[in-house]
Parts: C-alpha cells; structure tokens; sequence
C-alpha cells in the first residue's frame, strides 16, 4: 500500500475518533448542565481548556456562556478542533482514497460534512434545537463506526484505519481522565460521591458498565480501575493501547519497513507499563505521572508511526 493511502486512512479515522469523542463530552456536559442536582464541578471551561487552543483569559469570557461554547466547540472554522473543522478534514481525506474504502463509508463521512455544514447550525445551537443537533451529529458519527466495521475489508488498510483510531482514543481517554481528576489533585483516598465521577464516565460512555461492575468499594479507586485498566471497556487505556498492538504487530507482519522493529520493542514497554500499572498505594504523584507519561510515550510512538510508515520529514 502507497504511504499517501496509508496516511490518509490513518487520519480519516483519527479524525472521526477526536470528532466523537469531543460529541460525547459536549453532549453529556450540556445534558448535565440543566441537572440542578449535579454535584459535579466540571464545566464548559474545563472543555474549552481541553479541546481548543483558547487563553486563559478567553475561556474565562466563554465558559460560563453555554451558546458561546457550544457554537465554538461544534461550528466555528476558527477553532481547528471544532466538529465542524474535524469532520470536513476527515471527508478531504476519504475523498483521496475512495478506491481504498467503500461505498457506505464514504457515502457516512458525506452524511456527515452535509449536516455539520447547514447554513442554520450556528443559529439551532442557540436555540432550543441544539440537542437535537448534538443527537442528530452523535448518531451519525456511531453510524460511521458501524458501516465502516460491517463493510470495511480486512486489509492493511483497515489495520492502519484502527490505529488511527485507537491511538487517537487512548489519548483523548487521557485527557479527559487528567481533567477530571486534576479537580481532585489526584487523590485516591478520598471518595468522591458517583455523582461527581458521572459526568467523567457518560462522557467515556461507561457509566452503565461502571455501575454493573463496581458495587462496592471507594469510587476514586474504582474509576482509576475502570477507565485506565478494564480490558473489557472499550475507552479504557489499557482497551486501546491493546488493540492498538494487535494492529500495530499485523502492519509489522505485512510491510517489514526499516526500523519497525525497534519501533515495536519500543511499544511494547508502553504496553507493558500500562497492563501492570498499580495504584494500590493510592499516590496522587503516581497516577498524574502515569497519566502524563503514557501520554507522552503515545504521542512519541504515533510521530515514529508516522515518520516509518508515511514518509513524514
């Protein structure tokens, strides 16, 4: 497979991964923000902290304005992380490799640039249809994932298009854990009430999972396990990172380039570090240095991924 094709599938769906997520932050913040029994401290600032490139001073103007966030979040072309911006980079990249995914992938990532690009979307997103958007773009970007996992070959293409996607996920999944947790300086011991962590898991979409799995315990503890550890939920650290090896190795199986194996050495320390993590000390250092590190060791191995694999300088 040509580096450029590779490239772009890589994107399109590390694209559509950010799109998503930042969809299910927004939504479940802008839910919860007319919960007058929501005891959780998170808030448009902290999202505009996380998913833009605004001062301190702008996000200080913004935050406490729901209309103001939710326009620059979703629909404002200033903002290189808006929804809007995200989905129409997506769409440029599937537009180079329509030989290399199908029909009904493409025909979606349309769907999708059609809806984000109505000529009215600023204007519902201050009214009262703005959930109706958020639901309406959030059920699209899911239909994205399932017409691509049911019509998709399994090819190399298809193994680049999941790293794209997992190495994007582990690392929105630790942005939005370190923002969360960063309110409580990392304490482990202290128990903070569901009620504060609910707005970490919806937004990770594992809020039911979390209640069916954990029914005793400190809750501190219990959401370092579930969102960094649970083999078994999909936006956890560890179900990234590990399916992001088990791409990685089969691209490796296919294409034997240079300097993949030293690569894949270096990757499997990053695997390694997070499947045997251990917070049983409840050490606020060591889980903002975990959190931090992982990060890090992740952002490095997708430039080396990238500069094997795609040619970049």
């Amino acid at each position: 497979m040509l580096s450029r094709i590779a490239d772009s599938l890589f994107w399109v769906t590390r694209y559509m991964e950010r799109t998503d997520s930042l969809l299910r932050v927004v939504r479940t913040n802008y839910i919860l923000s007319f919960d007058v029994g929501n005891s959780g401290t998170y808030s448009w600032k902290d999202i505009l902290s996380t998913f833009t490139s605004m001062d301190d001073e702008t996000i200080k103007l913004n935050g406490e304005n729901t209309a103001a966030a939710l326009e620059y979040l979703i629909a404002d072309p200033k903002n290189i992380n808006a929804v809007r911006v995200l989905i129409v980079r997506a769409r440029e990249n599937a537009r180079g490799v329509q030989d290399n995914i199908t029909k009904e992938v493409w025909e979606q990532v349309n769907q999708l640039y059609h809806l984000i690009n109505q000529p009215d979307l600023a204007k519902k997103l201050k009214g009262s249809k703005a959930i109706e958007i958020l639901d309406l773009l959030t059920q699209n970007s899911l239909l994205f994932y399932g017409v691509t996992d049911s019509s998709m070959p399994r090819g190399q293409g298809w193994n680049f298009m999941n790293l794209g996607k997992y190495i994007e996920r582990a690392l929105l999944t630790i942005e939005i854990i370190n923002s969360h947790f960063r309110k409580t300086n990392y304490e482990l011991s202290n128990s903070q009430d569901i009620l504060y962590w609910r707005n970490l898991l919806l937004s990770l979409s594992g809020y039911e999972l979390y209640l069916k799995a954990y029914t005793s315990g400190k809750h501190s503890m219990n959401i370092v396990d579930h969102v960094i550890a649970n083999k078994n939920f999909p936006r956890s650290i560890f179900y990234s990172i590990d399916r992001i090896k088990r791409y990685f190795d089969q691209v490796i199986l296919d294409t034997q380039i240079e300097g993949c194996e030293g690569l894949q050495k270096q990757f499997g320390r990053l695997h390694s570090n997070v499947k045997f993590a251990d917070f049983s000390n409840n050490s606020p250092e060591q889980l903002q240095q975990f959190l931090n590190t992982t990060r890090n060791d992740l952002v490095e191995f997708s430039k080396q991924l990238t500069h094997i694999y795609f040619s970049y300088a």
